[in-house]
């Protein structure tokens, strides 16, 4: 992921500052045979970075799950599959375009262990805010069947996050917030008249 693209997802979660954690995750998407970052090496390498953070999405949900009960516990399995079906995809769509699909890594960092109800929420919707920008590089793919599979990718982790936690914190999820409205400065007019 490019410095600039890891700076906006830094910024994108300004309120709980955790963001990077799975931005980190997106990053380390290592694919073997990488020169270039147009056309199809472009897509397998934006392919790669998130198919990383879907490992690391298993893996926070699989803690969830285990950390939970009832109607939540249920939800974070539902979550836990989907996100299993999608690194499953990830993997196909590399191979497929002659790339080398990355392994998961043993442990991610994250920005709470959930030991309450509300710690797994947050995580979740930490997991699907962070998922959401991962896909946001893949959306710009040449190919629009790819473009296609990013967007449902990320309207599936947007719905996901409300499901968990019906709040918007930004206009549109996976991009980074805008800057505070600054005081129009004043006109001309307004100060001679």
């Amino acid at each position: 992921m490019s410095p600039h693209s890891a700076a906006a997802l830094a910024r994108h979660d300004h309120a709980a500052g955790a963001q990077d954690h799975l931005a980190t995750a997106a990053s380390q998407g290592r694919v073997v045979g990488l020169g270039r970052t147009s056309g199809q090496d472009g897509d397998v390498e934006r392919l790669g970075k998130a198919l990383a953070g879907e490992h690391a999405a298993v893996f926070a949900y699989g803690l969830i799950g285990a950390r939970t009960t009832g109607a939540l516990r249920a939800r974070a399995t539902r979550a836990f599959d989907a996100h299993r079906a999608r690194r499953d995809q990830l993997r196909g769509f590399i191979a497929g375009r002659g790339g080398k699909p990355a392994e998961p890594e043993a442990s991610y960092s994250l920005p709470v262990v959930p030991s309450t109800q509300a710690e797994a929420v947050r995580l979740a919707v930490h997991v699907e805010t962070g998922m959401t920008a991962a896909y946001l590089e893949l959306a710009a793919s040449e190919d629009a069947a790819l473009r296609k599979y990013a967007a449902l990718a990320m309207q599936e982790s947007v719905t996901r996050s409300y499901s968990f936690q019906p709040s918007i914190s930004t206009p549109l999820p996976g991009m980074p917030s805008p800057p505070p409205a600054s005081s129009p400065a004043p006109s001309p007019a307004q100060d001679g008249e």
